[in-house]
């Protein structure tokens, strides 16, 4: 798919004899971060930050709430208190996990043109996710809906610099025991992304994986030999691993499915108030939790991942896009390159609406992100109220960034012709190069279209009806919606795949665990 052509409003040619105008050129699909990674910490110290976190699993230990999960630490030589359900992991233990756990993950998308390849290095971008509310100017803000969930699963196909789908706004108005039924019929149907998989107990996340293998024509051992979906596994800080999240990280790995590992600290809260400490204990959870997934089948496709902040110490509100956010990510990032895994970070915004606050937010917390090299980073695009809410418009303007950084992920072109020598011979000092044939000959694709942006004078906007870019981003994923532009579906499994749903609903679905 071409980006340009496939990121704005499509409008009808007057003359449909003209001739086509030349496409841009681009690819987001695949994207390596161009930037050199940037310290928090001196190495000695992240060193000191490892040691110490291991250090905490050894002899202040994690509370496992799921008998499965400390059966498994105990085989591997833990010692566990289970009347307390407290587990103290060895170092040994840990580092012969870090040692199984895959460098280099290679997701199997709807087609082969959309494979994520999760490795350090690779640049993935996934929207705002797991919001109870959604708002947009046409609507206002609301609880989730089914309809909500459905409608930004095809925005964000829509956009190639969207490479996975979370699950962006939690739909409410469908029943827990079938929620998983509706949002993994919602994104097989209406996109090829790499899809997410909800991990709230077996039987819910056994059902999602049927439907995905089935849909997409898999075998079992072709579904087993290749991750095919991810999930996001939080810790309670600190360190607490729940039931449904234990069970999650046990069944993903042994299903050869990726889970991503994302302790959830707040600087004061949760976690200590330094960015030292709280990093510590975000590092110590995600090393057990990884260390979960080698148990349960060494060599499990898994990230280290964290999604640390501080919170505002006058409210006790969670603030994102600070200094200390994206310190924490940069740490993160020494952590995650110490023990050479692919890693996730996470943007975000506590803006109430999308306002300069959100864009500034959003914007320093993606480049703490990109900074700190991170391989996956969420909560990059529509994100607000520090995560109760997913503006359809912020997914709209915050997707502008994301292209220009995607942008920023293809080197410049220097070769002779580019240096434009010839240009200069033909444009007389104090001249202009508008009518240069350097220019007439790239003018065309030479430069990013944006995709909100409004780059008119004040006399033109003003004449247009001075529209803001909220309200230019409102006519954009309207848009999107009206062209319901689907990728082919089988017929065939879409039959079964409604078959196996109107099954499993009728038997009363599958309660989520807790």
């Amino acid at each position: 798919m071409d980006q340009q052509a496939n990121s704005r409003p499509r409008r009808r040619g007057r003359d449909r004899g003209a001739k086509a105008t030349p496409q841009r050129q681009v690819n987001y699909r695949q994207l390596r971060n161009p930037f050199p990674p940037m310290p928090a910490f001196s190495e000695d110290r992240i060193a000191a930050i490892h040691h110490t976190a291991l250090r905490v699993l050894e002899e202040q230990g994690m509370k496992v709430l799921l008998p499965q999960a400390r059966a498994l630490f105990r085989q591997a030589g833990a010692r566990v208190d289970e009347a307390s359900g407290m587990v103290f992991v060895g170092r040994d233990i840990v580092e012969a996990a870090l040692a199984s756990a895959p460098r280099s993950i290679l997701c199997r998308a709807g087609t082969r043109d959309r494979d994520v390849l999760l490795d350090p290095g690779a640049l993935t971008f996934l929207p705002g996710s797991g919001t109870p509310h959604a708002t947009d100017l046409k609507r206002g803000r609301r609880p989730g809906t089914g309809r909500d969930f459905r409608e930004l699963v095809q925005i964000a196909q829509h956009f190639d610099v969207m490479h996975m789908l979370p699950p962006m706004v939690e739909p409410q108005d469908i029943p827990t025991q079938t929620r998983h039924l509706f949002t993994m019929e919602a994104q097989l149907t209406l996109s090829d992304k790499l899809p997410f998989v909800y991990a709230r107990g077996t039987a819910q996340v056994e059902d999602s994986f049927e439907m995905l293998h089935d849909f997409r024509g898999l075998s079992d051992a072709e579904f087993r030999a290749a991750p095919h979906c991810f999930t996001i596994i939080n810790t309670n800080s600190p360190r607490v691993l729940d039931i449904p999240m234990a069970q999650g990280l046990i069944d993903f790995a042994r299903f050869g499915q990726v889970s991503i590992v994302t302790p959830f600290t707040l600087m004061g809260a949760m976690a200590p108030i330094t960015v030292a400490g709280a990093v510590m204990l975000s590092h110590a959870e995600a090393l057990a939790a990884i260390t979960l997934t080698q148990l349960a089948k060494p060599g499990a496709p898994v990230l280290y991942g964290t999604f640390t902040s501080n919170v505002d110490m006058k409210s006790g509100a969670p603030a994102f896009g600070t200094p200390e956010h994206f310190k924490a990510s940069l740490a993160a990032g020494q952590l995650a390159r110490l023990i050479g895994l692919p890693w996730r970070c996470a943007g975000g915004s506590a803006a109430n609406l999308n306002d300069a606050q959100a864009a500034n937010e959003t914007q320093f917390a993606l480049w703490g992100s990109l900074m700190a090299g991170a391989t996956v980073i969420l909560h990059s695009a529509g994100w607000l109220e520090g995560g109760l809410t997913l503006s359809y418009e912020k997914m709209i303007t915050d997707m502008e960034v994301l292209q220009m950084v995607a942008e920023m992920c293809v080197a410049a072109a220097a070769e002779d012709s580019d240096i434009a020598f010839d240009a200069l011979a033909e444009v007389e000092p104090a001249g202009h190069f508008f009518g240069a044939a350097h220019t007439l000959e790239r003018y065309q694709t030479e430069f990013y279209d944006s995709l909100v942006a409004d780059w008119s004078n004040f006399g033109t906007w003003t004449e247009k009806g001075e529209r803001s870019a909220s309200e230019r981003a409102s006519d954009i994923w309207q848009n999107i919606l009206s062209e319901d532009a689907r990728p082919p579906v089988d017929g065939d499994r879409f039959e079964a795949m409604q078959t196996f749903i109107a099954k499993r609903t009728a038997a009363g679905g599958a309660p989520p665990e807790s």
